[in-house]
């Protein structure tokens, strides 16, 4: 029913939660060792961030229909539908699709949180 394995959806919200945890740049040019600043700049978000990197590719790799299930999982998790509703989510992510998966998806604040709830509503879980 989902239309995408949920091992390659556990394993985008484990990327994702590493992109949700970060935090704006508070020194942008600290010039010291990462060892001596408590790796404090990991937790930054700076524009060639590795994760965003890794994030982006991850749904590059993705098919059409994966993009899809996505979204509409996003979306259920959100609250935006229901389980009952599903198709319907799925038929408005296939009309509404944006030019850029990883911008819409990336840019939504909590989207780990949002597939991890939704896919509870099918039963799954990401935790094993």
């Amino acid at each position: 029913m989902l239309g995408m394995a949920v091992e390659k959806i556990c394993d985008f919200i484990e990327r994702a939660r590493e992109f949700d945890v970060k935090v704006e740049v508070v020194e942008p040019s600290p010039g010291s060792n990462a060892s001596d600043g408590d790796f404090r700049e990991v937790l930054e978000d700076y524009p060639d961030d590795p994760v965003l990197e890794e994030l982006t590719e991850f749904l590059a790799g993705l098919n059409v229909e994966e993009k899809t299930n996505l979204v509409a999982l996003a979306w259920l998790g959100r609250g935006d539908y229901s389980k009952d509703e599903w198709e319907d989510a799925l038929a408005e992510a296939r009309r509404n699709q944006h030019k850029s998966t990883a911008n819409y998806l990336l840019g939504m604040p909590l989207i780990s949180d949002y597939l991890e709830e939704g896919l509870s509503q099918f039963g799954h879980s990401c935790v094993d």
